[in-house]
Order: C-alpha cells, then structure tokens, then sequence
C-alpha cells in the first residue's frame, strides 16, 4: 500500500513512513493511492469474529509492505486487551431503530483509545531495534491529549508535547492529561481556543527550519493511522446488524471531521452505509459546508461539548481531496486560498460527490439536553454530550424506518459529569479503574500561544536525532 499526499506534492510513502510522518511535507494529509475493495462474502465473514481479527481483516491491506498479519495480530492483541468490555465496541440497543456504539471502553474513556492504543504499538514496533527518537506534537479539544499521552507514556525513544486550550476541556479530561507524570510526557496550556492550538501544531510541522532539527510525527486524526484504526468499528457494528444484507446509518458527534470520514473508507471499501449523519453543535461549519457548499470559519463559541468547539475541521481537506476529483494540485490551491481568508466554497464535484453519502445536522445545547433526558428516562441510557448531540440528530433523520441508525457513543459520561447531572438529574461517576483521579498531582505548563513560544518551548525539551 502506498500513500499520497492530499496536495500532490510530497513523497510517496509506504504505511510505516506514514504514519511516523504524520503530516505530509507539502502540508497535505496521507491517504492511500487506491482503496482495498471488500466483497459481499468478506463482510459477511466478519460477523462471528472477536474485535481484533475483525481489525485485522479490516486493516491488513493498509499495512501490506509494512506489517504481516501476524505482527499486526499482535499490535491490535496489546492494544484492546487494556479495554474494560471483552466486545472493544459493544452495541446497545435503545429503542426498535437506534443504537449506541460504545466507544468509550479504553483506558482514558473516549473513543480516541481505538485508535490511540494502537498507534503507541505501532510507533514502538517502527522504532523498535533502531536509534531514532520520535517527538510527537499534537493538539486537543479534550480527549485525544489524554488518550495519546496514556498510549505513549513512558515508552523508549518517544517524547510528547500535547497542547490544550485552558479552560475550555473538561477537568476530567484535563487531569487525564495533566497527571500523567511520565518524565517523556509534555502538558502545555496555551491561552487560546482549540483551532489555535491545531494552527501552532500545523505550524511547526511546516517550519522547515524547526521541523528540520527534530523527527516529528503526529497524534491528531492529521496521522493516518488513527483513521485506519477507526474505519474498523464501522465494519464490527455493521456486520452485527446484518450487514451485508442489511444497510446501516451511523450519525457521528463531528468535530474535526476524523471519526466520521473513517465512516467514509469503510463506505469506499464496499460496507453498505446508507447515511453517515455528521451531527455538529453550533460550531457548525461542517453543517454549513455540506449542506450549502459554505466551508467559512466563524469565532468559537464555547459549549458544553467542548470536544466539538471547532471551527477548521482537518480531516475535512481529505474528504474534498476523494470526492473533488483526487486532484492534489486543485486542492492545494483551494487550501492555501482558505487558509488566508479563512473562507472558502466547495466545488460541484466536492458537493456532489458527499451529497451521495453524507448528511448533517447542528443542534442546540437544549436539543442535546432533551437527548439526554430522552436516553436516560426511556432507555435507561446515561450519555455524555457529545453523544446526546448525535443521537438528537439521528432522532431527526428522515430516512426507511428498516434502516437501523448507529450512533457512535464517544465518551463515558463521566467525563462531563456537570452537563450531565444539569440534563438528567443524575452523576455519572468515575470507573473505578480512575477513581482516585482528582487525587493525583497535575503538571502542565502555562505557554503564550505563540510560534515562537510554543516552538521555542518544545525546542528546549525536545530530543534532536
């Protein structure tokens, strides 16, 4: 398997390269040359199989020329035997047409695990046996900081250096973070929104002088792995509902628009997806651009689903990418000029070919609310917010009743115990494997969100090759 950049003009790697590289050198995204094509017959399969040989199906032709499938057996064995339900994903249902995927079963309570866990395999496995030194930088609205931290922790030769927008995660999802106390884990607290803590880490990846002194790579959904590790939670729930005889919709909480383009692989690699719904909070440029072509990014408007507070959605470049035509060139253009204006409109082909398979919604913080009350009175269902925004959509969806809607569960509600509590009545308490969490000491530090401080700071800590 081979890998391009979105812009054309990096070079071409093979799955190993791409994923230690994170973002590609012409500051385009990786994604394969060609997707693997799965047949009726090989989805039907995937019915009777655990999690991990369902991954391992499911991702063996992206990391063909890189990995056997045993070593890959291996990575995804280490990586969801930390998680606390034997299915990984499990599937709950709450009423005759919709469900609850639960993504939030590994060892820091969000989605990000799936993906996460595996990726801090593979980096140790690509690493092993070597001299480099890695020094991972990334950006999060919440989860993805204490999911990479948790999945990198303390391993050789790799060093982390995590940006967040104080005040604007949760204090769950903060100490997730900021009480890691491995000596290779860096918190830094920028006094910005999320967007600019993203922009920071894009920069530096694209800083030829900053970048040229180190080995960087990515955590963020910018790193193909993660979305190869997500693409496999479409096909487990898929193939349970009685795919491929039967489509399935998933209506997915959209932030930066990773999770649910890894709907859209799965789509291209032949899972029968009727709709993959992309439910946003009033953050709603992804709303806007896909139901008006108008990709143009406002302020951010703090919620209480602050893993959504979002407005440049990274990942969406590599839907534009696949659906406008694969022209790398075009879209650099198009990129560079919405990166300047921070405004852009979609083309035809771009807005034609998602109207095919995706649809959106944006809802209000008293529709996430009713979706609580809704999850938790008639089906006994506490949800965290980020959830409850989906499931309010997927409500909404026009669609055959036939068609079962899935939506993707992505945090414990735990990690957002006040918005729960205010919705529902009820707080949602802390597993006990982290019970003692707002016990354990923080470390993090306060940085001006600056290039020049943010680089300068990960430049004094950070390991040279």
């Amino acid at each position: 398997m081979r890998y391009i950049s979105t812009r054309g003009n990096a070079a071409v790697l093979d799955f190993e390269g791409a994923t230690l590289a994170g973002l590609a050198g012409d500051g385009g995204l990786y994604v394969p040359e060609a997707w693997p094509s799965f047949t009726r017959d090989a989805i039907a399969e995937l019915a009777g199989l655990s999690y991990v040989e369902t991954a391992v199906r499911v991702m063996a032709p992206f990391v063909a020329g890189s990995l056997s499938e045993d070593e890959l057996r291996d990575l995804c064995s280490a990586a969801y035997g930390r998680f606390a339900h034997d299915a990984v994903t499990p599937l709950v249902q709450i009423d005759q047409r919709h469900w609850l995927l639960e993504l939030f079963h590994g060892p820091t309570l969000a989605f990000k695990d799936v993906a996460l866990q595996l990726l801090g395999q593979l980096f140790e496995r690509f690493l092993s046996g070597t001299d480099r030194h890695l020094t991972i930088i990334g950006a999060t609205s919440g989860d993805t900081g204490s999911a990479a931290i948790d999945a990198v922790a303390g391993r050789k030769g790799i060093d982390i250096f995590m940006l967040h927008p104080a005040g604007r995660v949760s204090d769950v999802q903060r100490r997730q973070m900021t009480t890691v106390l491995a000596p290779n884990v860096h918190n830094i607290a920028i006094d910005g929104d999320f967007d600019t803590a993203q922009a920071l880490v894009k920069a530096m990846f694209n800083d030829r002088d900053f970048a040229g002194r180190f080995t960087l790579s990515a955590v963020n959904s910018i790193n193909w792995a993660r979305l190869m590790a997500q693409v496999v939670y479409y096909f487990y729930a898929a193939a349970r509902l009685g795919a491929p005889e039967r489509t399935v919709a998933f209506s997915v909480p959209t932030g930066n628009f990773g999770d649910v383009f890894a709907g859209h692989v799965a789509a291209r690699m032949g899972l029968p997806i009727a709709r993959l719904l992309v439910a946003t909070n009033v953050n709603d440029i992804l709303h806007r651009a896909l139901s008006s072509g108008d990709y143009s990014s406002a302020s951010v408007t703090p919620t209480a689903t602050p893993s959504m507070d979002i407005q440049v959605s990274s990942n969406f470049e590599r839907l534009l990418f696949d659906v406008g035509g694969r022209d790398g060139a075009a879209l650099a253009g198009q990129m560079a000029g919405f990166e300047a204006s921070k405004a852009m409109r979609l083309t035809n082909a771009q807005t034609q070919g998602a109207a095919g398979l995706f649809a959106s919604a944006s809802v209000d913080g008293e529709a996430m609310a009713q979706a609580m009350r809704w999850a938790s009175e008639r089906a006994g269902q506490v949800i965290d917010p980020h959830t409850a925004i989906a499931l309010s959509a997927a409500r909404e969806l026009e669609l055959d009743p036939t068609i079962p809607v899935v939506t993707l569960a992505t945090a414990h509600p735990a990690k957002f115990p006040d918005a729960v509590e205010r919705a529902t009545g009820v707080r949602p308490a802390l597993p006990a494997r982290i019970g003692d969490l707002f016990e354990r000491e923080e470390r993090f530090d306060s940085v001006a969100a600056t290039f020049e401080a943010v680089s300068g700071y990960v430049a004094e800590r950070a390991v040279a090759p």
